[in-house]
This record gives C-alpha cells, sequence and structure tokens, in this order.
C-alpha cells in the first residue's frame, strides 16, 4: 500500500517531547491534567503516559479521567526520551446522552521532563499530529532522538499545553491575522470536535470518509482522522471543509457558526497546511540556507535590517534559527565579520559545524563556528581581491568545500575544508571545467564523486570528476538554471528559471544583453523583475529538468506546471520527493514533485508529477523565496527574498524603500520525510 495514504490502525498515536540535553537525566513528577472535548469535560476517559525514543514507545502509567475530566499520573522519564498523552474514549459532557464514544483519541506532548498541568483537547490533537506526521505508525510513535526533539519542540508554536489554548507563535502578528494558518488550524479542532461531541449521529463517518486517503482505507477515531489529513493536506480539501457546514449551525446572537474554537475559515483551502512564519536575527532577504547537526538552520542574508537594499550593494550577514524557529543570532545585526557582507545562494555546514558563506558585498568567502564567531579575516577569503561574485558552495563527504564564483566563471577548492589551502582551480577561458561555465550559480555531488554545477547563463549543466576537474562534460537542461539536487539514486533535479521555449530563450538573451551593456546590477534586476511576472504552465513559467546519472533526460522532462512560475531552488525529501521555490509574485508557492520512487507518491502521480495542489502550497506568509529546505523531522522551510519587487529597482517610494528584501522564514510542518543534517552529499534519511 502506499505509504503516504496508508491508514492507521487504531492506535495510542504520540507525539513526543525531548529537550536539548545531551547528557542522560531522570525525571519524576505527577502530572494534574483534564481531557476536555468541545470546550467541555470528558469523563471515563483512558488516559496514558508512554515514552518514546529510537525504539519501540514504553507505556510509563495509565487512569481513567472522573466526571470533571481530570486526572493525576505519575511520571518517570530520561531526558534521552519523549512523552506524551494519548485519551481514547470516554463519555463527553457535550453529549452525554450519546454515551461513552470510542471514537475519542487525544493526544497532548509533555516533553522529556513533564509539566505539572496539562489540557488534552482537539487543539493539542492538532499540534501534535501535525508536527509529528512523519514519526506515527500505528500505535507507535519512532524516529532519532534530534527528530523527535524538533518535531515536539515546535509543538508550543501552536499550543499552550497547561491551557490547551493558543501558543505564541501562531497568534503573533507574523501570523495570526497575516496569513491563513490560524483559521485552517481552529477549523480542523472544529471537525474533530464535532466527531467528539457527536453533533450529528454520524459526525464521526462523515469525517472518516472525507479524510480518507487515496488508496487507503477509513480512519477510525479522530487520531487516525488527523493523522489522515495530515499526511495528504492536498487530498479533497473541499469535501473536508463541508463538513464544518454540516456539523455547525449559523447562531443567532451573533451571526457566526456555532463552533468550539474560532477563528474558522470563510472557504475552503487549497490544502490543511500549517505553516508558520518567524522573523529575527538579522533576518533580512535570505539566500542558501543549511541545517547543522543539532537541527538549527543557517543562511545568508542579502541586506541588513533597516537597509535601503536592492541591488548595487548586497552587505547582509548571517542569520541562526532554532529549529522551533526561534532567532539564535542578534536581533538587528546577525552574525557578523570574518567578511560577511551580502549573503547568496552560498551556505553549506561541514562535518564540524562551521558555517561557510559566499558573498557579493565584500566578494569574498566567509566562515563561522557554530557560536557565529568568524573563523575568517575581516576582509574573509578573497584570494588578494581576485575573486568576484561569489555564488555555490558545498562540503563532500570527503571534507572538501567546492565554490563557484558567478561574475568570473571562478571554481575554488579548500581540501579538506582546509581555510589555509584554498585555491582557485581556474577561472574563465583559462581551463576546465571553468570554459563550460557560464554564470555558474550552484552545485552538487552524486554518489560517484562527480560534480554537477548549474549555469544560469545558459541551457546546460555541467559535470566533472571531483578527482580531476579538467574532465568537463556538458548536459542540455532548460534555461537559466539555478537549484540543484541530487536524489538517492543519482538523479540530478535542477530549476529552469526561464523554462524552455523561445520565450524563455529571448528572456536569457535579454538578460545577457543587460549584463554586457549595463553590468551585472541591471542583469540581475532583469532576471528578478522577469520572474516576478511569470505564471507557470507551458508557455510562461518555469520548468523542472531531470537528469539520470548519465546525463540523459528522464522522460518528459524538464517537467512543467501552474505551480512553477518561476521555480528556483531544489530540495530532495528522505524519500526522494522532490521540492521546488518559487521566485514569482507577491507570495509564491513551494511544490512538491513526484520523485523516481512512486511508491512514495499518490495513486497514478508518476516521476515529475505534482503532488501540492495544481497552483502549490501557499499561506504562510510567503513572499518572493530563494531557497527551500527540508529539516531532520520532516519540515519544509521556505526562505522570503524580496518581498515589494518595485523597492527593489530604481528609485522607490520613500515610504516602501527598505521593503525591497523579504522578510523571515516560512515553516511548513510535518510535509516532507526527514533528512539527516547536516547534508553533506545527496540528502539521506537521520
Amino acid at each position: 500500500m502506499n505509504s503516504r495514504s496508508a491508514i492507521r490502525k487504531p492506535v495510542l498515536v504520540a507525539i513526543v517531547i525531548s529537550n536539548l540535553f545531551f547528557a542522560t537525566r531522570t525525571f519524576a513528577a505527577d502530572i494534574k491534567g483534564q481531557v476536555l472535548g468541545a470546550g467541555v469535560p470528558i469523563a471515563q476517559s483512558t488516559v496514558t503516559l508512554l515514552a518514546a525514543s529510537a525504539g519501540p514507545p514504553k507505556q510509563l502509567a495509565q487512569t481513567k479521567t472522573d466526571s470533571d475530566g481530570r486526572f493525576v499520573i505519575h511520571s518517570t522519564g530520561t531526558s534521552d526520551s519523549s512523552l506524551y498523552l494519548v485519551a481514547i474514549g470516554g463519555v463527553p459532557a457535550a453529549n452525554k446522552a450519546a454515551g461513552n464514544n470510542p471514537a475519542i483519541a487525544l493526544m497532548a506532548v509533555l516533553g522529556s521532563k513533564a509539566p505539572a498541568k496539562v489540557v488534552m483537547n482537539e487543539m493539542t490533537t492538532v499540534a501534535s499530529v501535525w508536527t509529528n506526521a512523519q514519526f506515527l505508525n500505528d500505535s507507535t510513535l519512532l524516529g532519532q532522538p534530534l527528530s523527535l526533539r524538533i518535531a515536539a519542540g515546535n509543538v508550543p508554536n501552536f499550543v499552550d499545553l497547561e491551557t490547551g489554548g493558543w501558543g505564541e507563535a501562531i497568534q503573533s502578528p507574523l501570523n495570526s491575522s497575516q496569513t491563513p494558518t490560524m483559521a485552517n488550524f481552529a477549523t480542523l479542532a472544529d471537525l474533530l470536535s464535532g466527531c467528539v461531541a457527536r453533533v450529528k449521529t454520524d459526525a464521526c463517518s462523515s469525517l472518516f470518509a472525507a479524510a480518507a486517503p487515496p488508496g487507503g482505507g477509513l480512519p477510525t477515531n479522530t487520531l487516525n482522522a488527523a493523522e489522515a489529513i495530515a499526511l495528504n493536506p492536498w487530498h479533497q480539501p473541499d469535501k473536508i471543509y463541508d463538513l464544518l457546514r454540516q456539523f455547525y449551525q449559523v447562531s443567532p446572537s451573533n451571526h457566526m457558526l456555532a463552533v468550539p474554537y474560532m477563528p474558522y475559515l470563510n472557504w475552503a483551502p487549497s490544502a490543511w497546511v500549517l505553516p508558520l512564519k518567524f522573523d529575527g536575527g538579522g533576518y533580512v532577504a535570505g539566500g542558501k540556507a543549511m541545517f547543522d547537526s543539532e537541527g538549527n538552520l543557517w543562511v545568508g542574508d542579502n541586506f541588513s535590517v533597516g537597509w535601503q537594499g536592492q541591488d548595487s550593494l548586497w552587505q547582509g550577514h548571517a542569520t541562526k534559527f532554532a529549529p522551533n524557529g526561534k532567532p539564535l543570532s542578534p536581533i538587528t545585526t546577525g552574525f557578523t565579520g570574518g567578511g560577511m557582507e551580502g549573503g547568496t545562494f552560498g551556505a553549506a555546514i561541514d562535518a564540524k559545524d562551521n558555517a561557510w558563506f559566499t558573498t557579493y558585498g565584500s566578494k569574498s568567502i566567509a566562515v563561522f563556528d557554530k557560536n557565529g564567531k568568524p573563523l575568517t579575516p575581516p576582509e574573509g577569503i578573497n584570494f588578494g581581491g581576485r575573486l568576484g561574485l561569489m555564488q555555490g558552495i558545498i562540503v563532500t563527504p570527503s571534507g572538501d568545500v567546492w565554490v563557484l564564483g558567478i561574475e568570473k566563471r571562478q571554481l575554488v577548492h579548500f581540501p579538506k575544508g582546509d581555510l589555509t589551502k584554498g585555491e582557485i582551480v581556474c577561472e574563465g577561458d583559462n581551463a576546465e571545467p571553468c570554459k563550460s561555465f557560464v554564470a555558474p550559480f550552484h552545485l552538487g555531488i552524486d554518489q560517484q564523486e562527480r560534480i554537477w554545477v548549474a549555469n544560469s547563463g545558459v541551457d546546460h549543466v555541467t559535470r566533472f570528476p571531483a578527482s580531476d576537474p579538467s574532465k568537463a562534460e556538458n548536459f542540455k537542461t532548460g534555461i537559466n538554471n539555478s537549484g540543484l539536487g541530487i536524489d538517492s539514486q543519482g538523479n540530478v533535479w535542477v530549476t529552469n528559471r526561464f523554462g524552455t521555449g523561445l520565450l524563455g530563450m529571448a528572456h536569457l538573451v535579454d538578460m545577457g544583453v543587460h549584463l554586457k551593456m549595463e553590468g551585472v546590477e541591471s542583469a540581475s534586476d532583469y532576471l528578478t523583475k522577469t520572474m516576478s511576472q511569470q505564471k507557470g504552465g507551458t508557455l510562461n513559467g518555469g520548468s523542472v529538468t531531470m537528469l539520470r546519472p548519465d546525463g540523459t533526460p528522464y522522460p518528459d522532462s524538464p517537467f512543467k506546471s501552474g505551480g512553477l512560475p518561476g521555480p528556483w531552488a531544489v530540495a530532495v525529501d528522505g524519500n526522494d520527493n522532490i521540492w521546488i521555490s518559487n521566485f514569482a509574485g507577491p507570495s509564491s508557492p513551494i511544490v512538491e514533485l513526484c520523485g523516481v520512487r512512486t511508491e512514495h507518491c499518490p495513486p497514478g502521480v508518476h516521476t515529475g508529477g505534482q503532488i501540492s495542489p495544481p497552483n502549490g502550497y501557499v499561506g504562510g506568509g510567503l513572499q518572493m523565496l530563494t531557497d527551500i529546505a527540508v529539516d531532520p523531522a520532516g519540515n519544509v522551510w521556505a526562505m522570503n527574498n524580496w518581498q515589494d519587487i518595485d523597492s527593489c529597482i530604481g528609485t522607490p517610494s520613500e515610504a516602501l524603500s527598505t521593503r525591497c528584501g523579504g522578510q523571515g522564514v516560512v515553516i511548513f510542518y510535518g510535509m516532507a520525510k526527514p533528512v539527516h543534517a547536516p547534508q553533506i552529499g545527496p540528502a539521506r534519511q537521520p
């Protein structure tokens, strides 16, 4: 059965939390809790406390709720395990006459050290399932410690466990009224509540029928239903939404639906996704991003806070976010020094958790240790001023670091990542592979230790052995390549920002004219302005090329769709499905494509086919995106790069003159199969 669409059997589905301690510590305490449904107590519900880790979860204690839905349970756990509570069945006060409801299954995350008070309800269930969707399997919650820590650590962003009410991030000014996430969340809780309280005699069976995934069986309780929706958020969202109007009537007192949770959606969503936006730490116009070994995100910023940023000068710094989205770098400046001036689409994390960045402003390479201390000199590494504008950078499994210079067609190599032994391998037309480069943008290394380079100035990628860069080969792609990702089978996925065909080639020629006549700034402005106006589809959008390991195109490649108006970056998840960001329009979508392992795709969707809705996943405060990345918990992070195109070019309105740079990162929770961090070489599961 398709693993995305398989329905779990009746389970004690769990949510895990772990603290960030690395030493094992033991905790013991009593937990005072209450189980609520539709905002009122659930009596006689069986509450189970479990501990999850890399092995099968262990049952620690079990009890039943009293007439007020209250319970006390003794907790014993260690810092390397994750505690969670599941409540099954019971008599909801919202409908005592119906008696025990076996379809009730609610969940709440506790963490490695249990809190003194806990409320379990539909909101804690939604928060727990969406953040932990990739680790739920029947009665087992299973994952690597880091993955479970990250997943559980994000639950409080949605819900306050002590009250069962809203968490901090979802009701913050960046989210709440700025995105539909709060309404998506509350609507999901209302739908679960309809079954919990059996607001109609067929409420549960209606929910289960609507939530059933393609190719899978029917859910049997509210937890199953939530999991099915979270794993298949794109599947018949309108059918699920219609239940809201069936379950609840308009209240004559306020002319709104009489739901237990507000705000609810007024229209059906395109997908049941729960993205949240985070900002701070000096973030402005983020470019390339990478996760370190603890799941923290590092990103290079084009600009700095308060700067009237444009292509005339990139002078931004480096930002670091914790796995739960909280900024770890200084609020205004980010991490500075070491030549960090104007981050680009060049960022990499090595095996020591050092963060490597390429720059435009200083035309150099900057490196920070895991605490944000510069390891490079104040001017960065620039080889005596020989470097031009820099872009892609990777760390290979052997520890080598390879860097691309887009302006001067340069290739730089640091053997074993040694900062003192870097060399410019080639430049311009002096030798291969640089002769084959035309505005080289990004790169990756495959399982055969061959490096693939995406060229933004021509319709081919370049490949060469890491052991002998002079042996370069070129393979045809679409036009104006930027992102590049390599899956577990060695297939190469490349984003073509101008797509294919005559229109795309005309755009490329025009960009070249701007470069030759007016310089890099003019060419870059032309690129971003053109991409921002593309609509997607076969005539006016980008595409994604897939090449087999031998360089031959996969059937039907390049792939096009309405969800690819301006594809920029590629991320490969642990199932080999492909995630694409877009730089197009004021609120660009992200897109999931079916990879080569089609058993992880919905029935009938083939390699290169779009899994996400026709126009991609939207919401969460997305702007014009550069990078996209999958973390060890299966969360998909998108980097807002630009937000107001008119503020980026020429002399903008004074009032909007700082609004070129994109604001914040957006996290889509539990959407992808997790990926090991740091990603060195092709993506793999933790």
